[in-house]
């Protein structure tokens, strides 16, 4: 039987807490969401001034993060580079900003940021990360 790492709230807190940093820093309005390995929601904090739409986005993200193992901006670039057929996959929001929580191999959650620039978004969540890393 194989065992592998989970996030406890603390880590779930950790994660939020450094993604806010990030994006006050920059003066970001955005929301970030927390997933597990599965892709269901352990936690979103929609920021001051981040668009509504942005919570479902971010949850999307971290979503598609972790039950695809990779980051999002791998699927948007498939798209973006001629593998249009991968729009009709059940999916939503496939676009760069979701990041993958990786243990020793091992995909043990995700990280979904939205309300900035693609690469924004990506710099939010890689930060968020880092805080448990």
């Amino acid at each position: 039987m194989q065992t592998k790492a989970v996030l406890t709230q603390s880590d779930v807190n950790a994660i939020l807490d450094a993604a806010q940093q990030e994006a006050e820093a920059n003066s970001w309005a955005v929301t970030v969401a927390v997933a597990d390995d599965g892709g269901h929601l352990l936690g979103l904090r929609r920021l001051d001034g981040a668009a509504p739409f942005s919570a479902g986005v971010a949850g999307e993200k971290a979503r598609n993060a972790a039950i695809g193992r990779k980051e999002t901006q791998v699927f948007e670039e498939m798209i973006n580079n001629g593998r249009t057929a991968f729009v009709t996959a059940p999916l939503q929001a496939l676009l760069t900003g979701g990041v993958p929580v990786i243990v020793d191999g091992q995909v043990i959650a995700s990280v979904g940021v939205s309300g900035v620039k693609p690469d924004q978004d990506a710099q939010v969540a890689k930060a968020g990360v880092a805080a448990i890393g």
